[in-house]
């Protein structure tokens, strides 16, 4: 089976160091097994959208020599089929409207318990969740190897569509990555908790779910996660083979020394060429949120 891997940027901001770290490693992880890499833009949130963000986005990995397969999936391209996937799971009873209030939610430490599932509820203005049956609480993922988490957290019905009318996170991307054929995500560990939901969704759309690798993240010095929200600083195209170089250590790899004076292409050929899971894994540690 051909591996068919992918990145999916959120066009709030330009990629950082972080962003950097995790399409390296997603990109050379499919390179480095004959795959294909393909680039997905999660534009399905357009309060929070930079304006120009993708394009930026765009010139920022064909600048770090990150060439992807194919043509970029633009999500907000695709709100109907979500829309059509809630409509179906809506009339077969395995969604509901929920109106709990995030008073309420806090309340209850976030867990869903829920309260809405049986109250028939309209949909306008209301969010959306999956009736979730799985009993799956636990994952192989290929870098942390076993990740298991709390049952109450797997197995609460999750939000499919928001309050304010926007599709969310969980179902675009598990509909797009069984349209897309995905088998193998690289992604940072930020996002390790709710793979188990991912899981259930894309066995619920007819698919099978990917290989999970989850990469640690990037950290600015005073102990915070790099990211958009954060105000982490965009990667500077001018500085391509020094932050590449910067990134691949971050990853566990070895480079030799005087690497960041080679040109981009040829510190992306020693990326794939060198690039080991192995690696990854000793520079990991305990994923957020596991039992």
């Amino acid at each position: 089976m051909t591996y068919i891997g992918r990145f999916a940027p959120s066009p709030s901001g330009p990629l950082h160091f972080g962003s950097l770290v995790a399409a390296l490693a997603s990109f050379c992880d499919a390179k480095a097994h004959q795959g294909q890499w393909l680039v997905r833009m999660e534009d399905i949130d357009p309060p929070r959208e930079m304006p120009k963000a993708k394009q930026i986005i765009l010139q920022q990995l064909e600048g770090f020599g990150l060439h992807w397969d194919g043509q970029v999936l633009y999500q907000s391209q695709r709100l109907d089929l979500y829309q059509q996937q809630i409509d179906t799971w809506l009339s077969l009873h395995q969604a509901y409207a929920c109106r709990c209030t995030r008073k309420r939610l806090k309340t209850i430490q976030h867990i869903y318990d829920g309260y809405c599932s049986d109250k028939n509820l309209p949909t306008e203005n209301s969010a959306i969740r999956f009736v979730n049956t799985s009993q799956q609480t636990e994952f192989t993922d290929l870098i942390y190897g076993k990740c298991a988490f709390a049952a109450q957290h797997c197995q609460q019905d999750f939000i499919i569509k928001r309050k304010d009318g926007l599709i969310a996170y969980q179902l675009a991307v598990c509909l797009d990555d069984v349209t897309q054929g995905i088998n193998h995500v690289v992604r940072g560990y930020d996002l390790i908790d709710t793979t188990i939901w991912q899981h259930t969704l894309i066995k619920q759309l007819g698919g099978t779910p990917p290989n999970y690798a989850h990469v640690p993240l990037a950290f600015a010095e005073d102990g915070r996660k790099l990211s958009k929200q954060n105000g982490a600083s965009a990667i500077d195209i001018k500085q391509a083979p020094q932050l590449l170089v910067h990134a691949l250590e971050h990853l566990g790899l070895q480079p030799p020394k005087l690497l960041h004076k080679e040109s981009v292409e040829q510190i992306i050929l020693w990326a794939i060429e060198h690039w080991q899971r192995q690696k990854v894994q000793n520079v990991a540690v305990k994923p957020p949120n596991s039992v």
